[in-house]
């Protein structure tokens, strides 16, 4: 599948280099062609890696992961242009964190609305999916760096779009027992908060390396 991964940063280069990896064709996209970071990390591949703007990133892929600085990411999407998000699953594990006041983060979007929503609002052709933001990015791609089992969350107002996203999440490594559907795109508004939470307990831990299960 060919796939356009927004964001050269730790998300965006993990996302990406597992996803080449698995056998994708994957092209990072940042602000301007010449970044560096995202043409550092093209060249430690063969053919699947390239590195373009946001808006090529994006019309070359079939699907789009939003994994940029969460604040951001309106502005990133916008340059991505709408028609070349239209249509396709736009999987964000993007998290509105605002380190304006210091650390810890507070959230620029909370309550009664998240940044996956203010995502499918502005770009309502695109098919929003969140998924992956609720842990570190070593672990998003190798889920086996902690032990037993524990879970990912998926939330979108369109169905088919959650499949196809489960399906990747299963080809980099997550059992298909491990991805919790949580209903439509306002759970993001769950899924981010949870990440004020995340924070706390990697301060407890000593280790961004953890995740959660939901015993039932």
């Amino acid at each position: 599948m060919r796939i356009a991964v927004l964001g050269t940063g730790t998300v965006g280069e993990a996302i990406g280099s597992k996803l080449v990896e698995v056998g994708h064709d994957v092209v990072m996209g940042s602000r301007s062609a010449g970044n560096e970071k995202a043409a550092a990390w093209a060249d430690r591949f063969d053919e699947r890696a390239d590195h373009a703007t946001f808006a090529e990133a994006a019309a070359h892929g079939e699907l789009v992961v939003n994994a940029t600085a969460g604040v951001g990411s309106l502005e990133a999407l916008r340059a991505a242009g709408a028609d070349n998000l239209s249509a396709k699953v736009l999987l964000d594990v993007a998290n509105p964190l605002d380190f304006s006041g210091g650390f810890p983060p507070r959230l620029s979007v909370a309550n009664d609305d998240s940044l996956g929503e203010q995502i499918q609002r502005e770009f309502p052709q695109a098919r929003v999916v969140k998924a992956l933001n609720t842990m570190t990015a070593a672990v998003m791609v190798d889920p086996g760096l902690v032990p037993g089992e524990h879970e990912v969350f998926v939330a979108g107002d369109d169905a088919a779009a959650k499949q196809e996203v489960s399906a990747l999440l299963e080809s980099i490594g997550w059992p298909a027992t491990a991805i919790r559907d949580l209903g439509g795109i306002s759970a993001a508004r769950a899924q981010e908060a949870y990440v004020l939470f995340w924070v706390a307990l990697m301060q407890a831990n000593g280790t961004p390396v953890f995740n959660i299960h939901v015993a039932r």
